[in-house]
């Protein structure tokens, strides 16, 4: 039944009722993944669907959860973190200070934020460590605002830091006020929102996947005027810049380039 409905119409619904644009999504992936949830609410029509999360906090919540794709872990791809603490972190020191401007960009749970200030807790101290951290999704951030996390989600953390910074708490693990205090987390929207400026690192890994070419380019584009001179963008490891000279990028490492 939805497969004929008028997914077209469905979108600029969406657009005015949540300010989400799906047409900078990959359109097959994300209707499939809505089709999916609206089915599961026992409902049969695009217009039934808008109706009920127009009506219903919860549903609508619901709806926005689902959009956003949240894998998260702490120190995710343990590699690529020890280039970024033996490499990038001592030269954005050197280039910048110890006050670095760090953006963890679709931060999801708040694991990657927390991961970057412990792993820069090693070098600079930590009343010198901010970072802002954004996601579009409340419940997330709600989420990593509390710092309750599983096994599996610290599994990668180095043992003196998780020593140091997290407690346990039945079967889960309660991240530190300290490590807590050196987050901002803001809810932002990569597509439409306006991005901080002047940052030494921007932080932002297996989200742009997920939109389009064009939108990612225009990510990409923000980001690069979002940088200080010098600045870092580290991405994730199932994406690749191919375009990253015309971008003004030069590549540092892989997952890791610098605005010229």
């Amino acid at each position: 039944m939805l497969e004929n409905d008028n997914y077209e119409k469905f979108k600029k619904d969406v657009l005015a009722l949540a300010k989400i644009d799906l047409n900078a999504y990959k359109e097959k992936q994300m209707r499939r993944r809505i089709n999916t949830l609206i089915t599961k609410n026992g409902i049969t029509t695009y217009d039934a669907y808008v109706s009920l999360i127009r009506k219903d906090k919860e549903k609508f919540e619901q709806f926005i959860n689902f959009l956003t794709i949240n894998v998260s872990e702490f120190y995710r791809n343990p590699e690529q973190w020890k280039v970024l603490e033996g490499e990038v972190f001592p030269e954005l020191i050197k280039k910048f200070g110890k006050n670095l401007k760090i953006w963890s960009a679709a931060c999801s749970t708040g694991d990657e934020p927390y991961s970057l200030v412990m792993a820069l807790s090693r070098q600079v101290p930590l009343a010198n460590i901010r970072v802002i951290a954004t996601d579009i999704d409340k419940q997330v951030l709600d989420t990593a605002r509390m710092g309750l996390y599983n096994e599996k989600s610290i599994a990668a953390v180095p043992e003196d830091l998780k020593k140091k910074y997290f407690t346990k708490v039945g079967n889960s693990w309660q991240i530190s006020e300290e490590i807590k205090k050196r987050v901002e987390f803001k809810e932002h929207d990569l597509l439409k929102d306006v991005y901080p400026s002047g940052c030494h690192l921007i932080v932002c890994r297996n989200v742009v996947i997920y939109f389009t070419e064009e939108a990612k380019d225009e990510i990409y584009q923000k980001f690069h005027r979002s940088l200080a001179q010098g600045g870092v963008l580290f991405i994730g490891s199932t994406e690749q810049i191919m375009n990253y000279r015309e971008l003004g990028f030069d590549r540092k490492k892989s997952f890791f380039f610098e605005k010229k």
